[in-house]
């Protein structure tokens, strides 16, 4: 019998050669699998040096009125918005939609803050829409936080009268405190003080020493520190409020930090409620097939890996999820989620609200896309908050 095995081998001479191509074949897949895996791994917890100006600029109308974009998902999209050009040196304010074909779309120009919109030819929608806190018109005030990385700056807006009742705002992975100037108004006019926070690895705050997010992991130390700070300067009850991977910041910090005594209540735009599922979601969108999701994930989590990934500690990714940890949370939540998110999938959102609906709000959209919620419809965004404020238990008492 193996006779025969040797003479059919012989009788069919390129079966060794081909044996010998499948292994090298399967070698080079196997590292290209994991050359993408760290490379995937590493991209979520790196701090992005710039962000892609993926909308181009067809034209300006003579008198400064109108703009022309590409088509995309960003320009389609109702509402009013920020457009970043020149590699974010320059600023323009764009508003509602005039016209559109198949390749562009007219839209109306509010305004240039800096920069000459005219001459770019690349840009970037953003949720962030003012560029500061002057752009409100409100008094402010800059403050730093003291971290345990070292002074954090901060934008104080205070109420219009003294008042002991604090928001922290916290905005979203590769963005600024800019992010979250948006929600100053509707806090203001219900009475609340208004702190928007920077955090290590922002560009804003001190670095951590590996340079890396933490997803929520670390950051929430530095959240901790600016209620220090509120209380420190007379908050006792006090709002967190954060947008995407803010919103999973905030959860950590009233889970973990010993001042979440005086935490009253959270709002959460867009959140991370569960970093798997957001993972996995993203691994799709970039058509990266389930063992690579997998990889990424397993990466994340393990000690070792920090050597491949830069961390110098590992997240802890199911401590992190806060569809498993929901029984954990005693105080009333706003959550607005859009369910064309594109980049941070509503289910884990809905899944918070099904499993918790005695505390949980849910104020569910469309269309709006990740983080856009205000700027998709500021009437209802501000109005759920001011009605969430009014109506919810958010006293000592």
């Amino acid at each position: 019998m193996a006779d025969s095995r040797r003479h059919a081998v012989k009788a069919v001479p390129w079966i060794p050669g081909a044996l010998a191509v499948a292994g090298v074949v399967a070698t080079i897949a196997a590292t290209t699998v994991a050359v993408v895996t760290l490379l995937v791994a590493r991209t979520v917890v790196t701090p992005p040096r710039r962000r892609p100006e993926d909308t181009r600029i067809l034209s300006v109308d003579g008198a400064g009125d109108l703009v022309t974009l590409s088509s995309n998902v960003d320009s389609r999209l109702p509402g009013e918005y920020s457009l970043f050009f020149a590699d974010g040196s320059g600023h323009a304010r764009v508003g509602d939609i005039v016209a559109q074909t198949p390749d562009a779309v007219i839209r109306r120009l509010l305004g240039v803050d800096r920069g000459d919109l005219a001459r770019a030819r690349r840009g970037r929608f953003s949720g962030w829409f003012y560029t500061g806190p002057a752009d409100l018109g409100f008094p402010f005030e800059d403050v730093d936080i003291e971290t345990e990385l070292g002074p954090a700056p901060a934008w104080v807006v205070p109420a219009e009268a003294p008042t002991t009742r604090w928001v922290i705002e916290v905005h979203g992975r590769a963005v600024r405190r800019e992010e979250t100037l948006r929600a100053v108004p509707v806090f203001r006019a219900a009475g609340f003080t208004a702190l928007l926070v920077s955090y290590r690895n922002d560009g804003d705050a001190p670095s951590s020493l590996d340079g890396r997010y933490g997803l929520g992991d670390t950051e929430w130390h530095d959240v901790a520190a600016a209620i220090r700070f509120a209380v420190d300067h007379g908050a006792t009850d006090v709002v967190l409020m954060g947008w995407s991977m803010g919103g999973a910041t905030v959860l950590q910090t009233v889970t973990r930090s010993d001042l979440a005594g005086v935490v009253r209540g959270i709002v959460l735009d867009s959140p991370v409620i569960d970093w798997v599922t957001a993972l996995r979601f993203q691994g799709g969108l970039l058509g990266l097939p389930n063992p690579i999701r997998s990889g990424v994930i397993a990466l994340l989590g393990m000690k070792w890996a920090g050597r491949l990934t830069g961390q110098h500690e590992p997240i802890d990714l199911p401590r992190l999820d806060f569809v498993r940890r929901s029984a954990e949370l005693h105080v009333p939540i706003l959550l607005m989620h859009s369910d064309d998110d594109g980049f941070i999938p509503a289910t884990a959102s809905l899944a918070l609200a099904a499993a918790r609906p005695d505390i949980v709000t849910y104020e569910r959209f469309t269309v709006a896309g990740h983080t856009k919620l205000w700027n998709f419809d500021r009437d209802r965004w501000n109005a759920a908050i001011r009605h969430w404020l009014a109506t919810a238990p958010l006293s000592a008492d």
